[in-house]
């Protein structure tokens, strides 16, 4: 019998329509046989899951914006009107069209939709969840939590719905980045904000990862997250659900959140539930969700220099 699975896909693309000076993509362009491999290889993993037996869940990662390409807008399409699957969603800067959604089961589909102050308007980034909303799609917001953006951070969670869970992406380039004040201060837009400012101590802990939540890449190869470079095994492989089995962390630490969301002793999955892969929480978050979790789990910051970019 198939194994139920979530997997964090990301192919080839690496191309970017935006600028951001703290992403090392912006404005890279794919070279048409690029394009092309990645069409490829984005086409044959949506046939391997429409083959499978068994709940499936897909959270594209891209490092570059992958809706401006029409493949993964029908990619999205078509995961979301299979029975076994229960969510497909993907990380965007939310700057293509948006008439695709309509051919879309919007009870399986979510976004994680990120905003960078340097690249777009805020009140036409508004304005395009404010469509998603219309529409009845799923749907996070968030932004790097740089702090010559603050105020740029403050705004959209006055504009946007207050069901609308707006996330802070901490940066972790420079140690100390953040004064107990700016700690407070985004905490009060995203009440989980403390969690993505640590580096969690995740060795010998039992994680979600390489069991019932996988990576993948382009070509099928598999690693228990995208954070532990170790090859798994390779998803057409016939045998390959052999290779997944519970094991504790082998990574020292781990700071993003599409990692340490599947960590156990956070218990994070109590807080998303159905919300794991596009980041949206189940119920109303406080901040004590967080500082409870971090007491539990004894941590102390580790800024170890890396910033999140589009959702991380």
């Amino acid at each position: 019998m198939a194994i139920a699975l979530s997997i964090l896909y990301r192919g080839p693309l690496a191309s970017c329509n935006y600028d951001c000076h703290y992403c090392p993509f912006a404005k890279r362009r794919d070279s048409p046989q690029q394009l092309a491999l990645d069409r490829q290889q984005l086409e044959r993993f949506v046939y391997w899951v429409q083959q499978r037996d068994a709940v499936t869940n897909v959270l594209f990662t891209p490092w570059g914006e992958a809706l401006i390409r029409s493949w993964y807008r029908d990619a999205m399409t078509t995961l979301s009107r299979l029975p076994h699957v229960e969510r497909v969603a993907i990380q965007t800067n939310l700057s293509c069209s948006l008439d695709w959604l309509a051919a879309c089961d919007l009870d399986t589909l979510g976004l994680w939709c990120t905003y960078h102050p340097d690249e777009v308007d805020r009140q036409r980034f508004v304005g395009r969840c404010e469509q998603l909303s219309e529409r009845g799609v799923r749907y996070s917001v968030g932004v790097v939590g740089l702090k010559e953006h603050f105020d740029e951070i403050e705004m959209p969670r006055k504009e946007l719905p207050s069901n609308v869970y707006l996330w802070i992406n901490a940066s972790k380039r420079d140690a100390d980045y953040y004064t107990a004040g700016d700690v407070d201060r985004l905490a009060s837009i995203d009440p989980l904000f403390e969690l993505n400012n640590r580096r969690h101590q995740s060795l010998g802990h039992a994680c979600h990862a390489g069991e019932s939540v996988i990576s993948v890449d382009g070509d099928g190869r598999a690693k228990r997250c995208h954070f532990i470079e170790a090859p798994i095994g390779n998803i057409y492989d016939p045998e390959f659900e052999s290779a997944l089995h519970a094991q504790p962390c082998t990574a020292k630490t781990c700071g993003c959140h599409i990692g340490y969301v599947h960590l156990q002793p956070l218990d994070l999955y109590s807080v998303f539930g159905s919300g794991v892969l596009d980041r949206i929480p189940d119920r109303p978050v406080t901040r004590d969700d967080a500082k409870r979790r971090l007491r539990t789990f004894g941590q102390k910051a580790d800024h170890t220099i890396q910033v999140s970019t589009t959702g991380l």
